[in-house]
């Protein structure tokens, strides 16, 4: 599947309930039919894919299922239990070959397919949002199977390089809540908090808006923060745990940012917070521990 070039780059012009396509050809005759037909247009797209599903499944557990008859015929003139336990083994020993094989398999499926979508904004149902899904799948695959026991370590890093994703060195991935891969940069040195969410899509006004984000040398992106389509964040700046950075945000580099949507903290405020917390909780543990030292002292004096 090759990237389809958008026709029409005045996207504010573009009608989002248009029947009609700017497309010539098969091409054009099938945007059409997704636009008129959005649920039979979306099962011709859907029926092939999931085909090829089964394919990339099928080749990454072939190395397990050779494991598998391997075995198999070994156990069989063991104990119930023995036997039970064997083929525990290889199913195990299957799955894990099936999760390791899969993080090739499906980079390889997107690459032959040539599905790597480019910055775009127009309608919902239209043949870039095709390209978008399909690279979106191979993406996904491994993310819902396997991708998390891989989290974070060399592995994932190398299968989101396959998928396109520009990674510099020294980075720390430590999440698989990732989509488009392949429109996203983080420069050297980079850290993603666990469960953080990167996404370079995001819906408005009745368009689907692709855009490139960028993460800045050095930068922190903290816990289950969500960074979406269009933002760039600067050199060594830093996105605070549980923070939304709404798309087309700039954050400048060296600021630490937070909040829902997140905003500039000011680091002289920020730090008289952390120190009154500091000091509450101090307080706290003081008076937990006064009447244990009261009756020490009690019991001292008789």
């Amino acid at each position: 599947m090759h990237p389809i070039k958008d026709r029409n780059p005045k996207a504010d012009r573009v009608n989002v309930e248009a029947t009609t396509s700017s497309f010539s050809g098969f091409l054009g005759l099938y945007e059409i039919v997704l636009r008129k037909f959005q649920t039979l247009g979306t099962l011709i797209a859907l029926i092939p894919m999931y085909g090829v599903g089964v394919v990339c499944f099928a080749l990454a557990f072939t190395p397990g299922a050779l494991v598998f008859q391997w075995g198999y015929p070994l156990i069989q003139a063991q104990s119930v239990v023995f036997k039970a336990f064997g083929l525990a083994v290889l199913v195990s020993t299957a799955y894990i070959l099936f999760g390791f094989t899969l993080i090739f398999v499906a980079p390889a499926f997107n690459f032959l397919m040539r599905a790597y979508p480019k910055p775009w904004r127009g309608p919902y149902h239209s043949l870039q949002t095709i390209v978008w899904g399909v690279h979106n799948v191979f993406a996904y695959l491994p993310r819902y199977t396997f991708l998390e026991f891989l989290t974070p370590t060399p592995f994932n890093i190398l299968f989101y390089r396959l998928m396109g994703m520009k990674i510099g060195r020294g980075v720390q991935l430590n999440t698989t809540n990732i989509s488009d891969p392949c429109l996203i940069e983080l420069e050297d040195r980079v850290t993603i908090g666990g469960s953080a969410t990167l996404i370079a899509h995001y819906g408005q006004g009745g368009f689907l808006v692709l855009a490139k984000v960028k993460i800045g040398q050095g930068a922190t992106i903290g816990l289950k923060a969500t960074i979406m389509g269009g933002v760039e964040v600067g050199e060594y700046a830093k996105i605070l745990p549980n923070s939304v950075v709404l798309p087309k945000t700039y954050v400048p580099a060296g600021e630490t940012w937070g909040g829902v949507p997140a905003t500039k903290i000011e680091m002289s405020s920020h730090s008289r917070s952390q120190r009154g917390i500091q000091r509450d909780l101090r307080k706290r543990v003081r008076s937990q521990a006064t009447p244990g030292i009261k009756k020490s002292a009690s019991k001292a004096s008789i």
